[in-house]
């Protein structure tokens, strides 16, 4: 009997698609779903007790592996003094202060309970700070679902966004531009003809959602000289890439290549939540100050700050900052895209990859893409046949061709050589 297919079937009943995230249906690879019964370290077991190495981690914030102790720690000694107060905490002050000694961008920051939320919030905010309505995002950047970013471009930069989703009406879209990633022509176009009209740009650094691309060094320059130019707030969404592809996040990367760069808010989640629901955002004073109760942008939230989910977020953050943390996390994920380039090389399968810290990501392509549209012409049949060949291997990545994936902290060397020993047998399928 299987007993993820028997859940799937019972979950379809219940739950529109049987799923409460839409990735996790498996619809764009075919197959069941596994239902995780529950997860150690780098492993985690289905409902039929299959062992798998996980390079999802709940999509970025498993950064130590799961269960582990100090965290495992924090969370049970939070839950025994109680759950959800509604009232302020000093866990609350202490993991606004670690973030911000780590980002030094931001001088203040408002804790909120998702990535969507918190996106959502950073737009409205930077809309009541400059008294603009139109904001840029880039084709294949996913900021949440919030109305405003469920948008996809029209047929020129001065047409108005067209919704990618049911229930979103054309005048929620209308001020929110979608540019193509790395295209510094368009992008100069879009101010030229949008710029006094612009409150804000928000840009995945490295974008998650198209699998791994990330944005090239003059791109991400010229981003922040036309925001400066034209007075638009430049927004880091670093849900996924905050203290996931360094300390400092992706704008510290960058901040190593562009001299004095950082932008002007930054958006976070998953890893300063370490697997509980929290996110943030946050930036300079002035424009932080403009938030309600202080300022006339008003933002709120029931669990916002949950005395849980901050300590499982502060031990998180301590302890990505021990000695030698980052080496060795790097490390790993170089060593698992050096491998599978190796195993795809040697079975003559068109393949490319890229890593930062902890994230990565791959492509049926010799050369790694740079937008959305170069992505979408991945061979899905393709990608299809590697993602199952490596899960019937007890090997476990994101069931899309678009996601990123993850190496944590608990991952071994074994675990490596295991993941590109498996990887080799289903290359070798693809070469047939």
């Amino acid at each position: 009997m299987d007993n993820n297919q028997s859940l799937f079937e019972r979950a379809q009943r219940v739950i529109p698609g049987g799923v409460n995230s839409p990735v996790r249906a498996f619809k764009a690879v075919g197959g069941t779903p596994r239902f995780v019964q529950r997860a150690q370290g780098p492993y985690f077991w289905d409902a039929n007790g299959k062992q798998y190495i996980d390079y999802i981690g709940s999509w970025g914030p498993i950064i130590l592996g799961h269960g582990h102790p100090a965290v495992v720690e924090a969370v049970q000694k939070a839950m025994l003094d109680g759950f959800s107060f509604g009232a302020p905490t000093e866990r609350e002050v202490e993991l606004a202060e670690e973030i911000l000694k780590l980002v030094p961008s931001m001088d203040m920051v408002r804790l909120v309970s998702s990535g969507t939320e918190a996106a959502m919030s950073a737009i409205r905010l930077a809309r009541g700070a400059t008294g603009r309505k139109k904001l840029i995002k880039f084709e294949g950047c996913y900021h949440g679902h919030a109305d405003a970013l469920l948008v996809k471009a029209g047929s020129g930069l001065a047409t108005n966004g067209l919704a990618t989703s049911a229930g979103v009406p054309p005048e929620v879209v209308q001020h929110t531009l979608v540019l193509e990633y790395n295209n510094i022509l368009q992008l100069e176009e879009a101010f030229a003809l949008h710029g006094p009209e612009l409150a804000c740009l928000m840009i995945e650094p490295i974008a998650g959602n198209m699998n791994f691309v990330r944005a090239s060094v003059p791109f991400m320059r010229r981003c922040r000289e036309l925001c400066t130019a034209h007075g638009a707030l430049f927004v880091f969404d670093e849900v996924m890439t905050g203290f996931r592809v360094h300390l400092g996040g992706a704008q510290a990367v960058y901040a190593q290549q562009i001299p004095g760069f950082e932008p002007d808010m930054t958006v976070m989640g998953k890893v300063i939540g370490g697997g509980m629901p929290l996110a943030a955002f946050g930036g300079k004073r002035e424009v932080m100050n403009l938030l309600a109760p202080l300022g006339a942008v008003y933002q709120a939230g029931t669990l916002s700050g949950n005395p849980v989910a901050t300590a499982c977020g502060l031990a998180t953050l301590k302890e990505i900052q021990q000695p030698g943390f980052w080496a060795g996390l790097e490390a790993k994920t170089q060593s698992l895209v050096d491998g599978l380039k190796a195993a795809a090389a040697q079975a003559d399968v068109p393949f490319s990859a890229d890593c930062q810290g902890g994230m990565f990501g791959f492509f049926l392509f010799p050369d790694l893409p740079q937008n959305y549209a170069t992505v979408m012409k991945t061979d899905s049949a393709k990608f299809n046949t590697l993602f199952h060949g490596l899960l019937d291997r007890g090997i476990y990545i994101a069931p899309a061709l678009y996601e990123a994936g993850f190496v944590s902290a608990a991952h071994t060397d074994a675990d490596i050589a295991a993941t590109v020993a498996a990887a080799a047998e289903v290359f070798q399928l693809l070469s047939k």
